[in-house]
């Protein structure tokens, strides 16, 4: 290190101490208000931490989920709405847990291509010879049958089906399903299933 460099080191050693003395005594007097927030701020953060690291185990409490339950009427499935104003149900399909949005509007079980697929269909053997009419437009359908879907205790074989040719956020629970239960209510944002 040449002198040069020397001096300019010293010279911005000593004018970041000025800065920093400075900065001290000016907030000498609100020094523990400072730390004060700063534990807070940090408290915060930790929370926030701990509160993502156990959300898995907690959101069944914090976020209500289907029940199904057997009473004098039958088997009785409870679905709350969601915060997206829409009832999902959790099906077992073919041995995979699928979830659907309800719609009294399909006419049928609706799977999109990808949950198709997660229950081992090969859409190379498909054929997408259906058309049905969505909210969309005209979309190619191919028909299917799935060996067993399950809800709760009640399960049901050879249910016909279709997957969706167009794009699909999710599996829709249609009317080809939903008229196999005796009675569907919908009171203070709940669904109930009666079979």
């Amino acid at each position: 290190m040449d002198a040069d460099s020397t001096m300019r080191l010293i010279y911005l050693v000593l004018f970041g101490s000025v800065i920093a003395l400075t900065l001290f005594t000016s907030t000498r007097a609100r020094m523990g208000k400072t730390l004060q927030q700063a534990a807070i701020w940090f408290f915060i953060f930790l929370g926030a931490v701990l509160a993502y690291g156990v959300w898995e185990d907690v959101k069944d409490i914090a976020v209500p989920r289907q029940s199904v339950m057997s009473g004098p009427d039958g088997i009785v499935v409870d679905v709350p709405r969601g915060r997206d104003g829409h009832y999902h149900v959790m099906l077992g399909v073919n041995g995979v847990e699928i979830e659907f949005i309800v719609d009294t509007g399909a006419t049928d079980l609706v799977l999109t291509r990808q949950d198709a697929e997660r229950i081992g269909m090969d859409m190379d053997d498909l054929v997408f010879a259906g058309e049905a009419m969505t909210a969309n437009g005209s979309v190619s359908t191919a028909s299917i049958r799935l060996d067993e879907v399950t809800l709760g205790q009640i399960t049901d074989r050879n249910v016909r089906a279709v997957v969706n040719g167009g794009e699909m956020r999710q599996s829709l629970l249609g009317m080809s399903y939903l008229s196999e239960f005796g009675r569907i209510e919908i009171e203070n944002d709940q669904l109930r299933l009666i079979r």
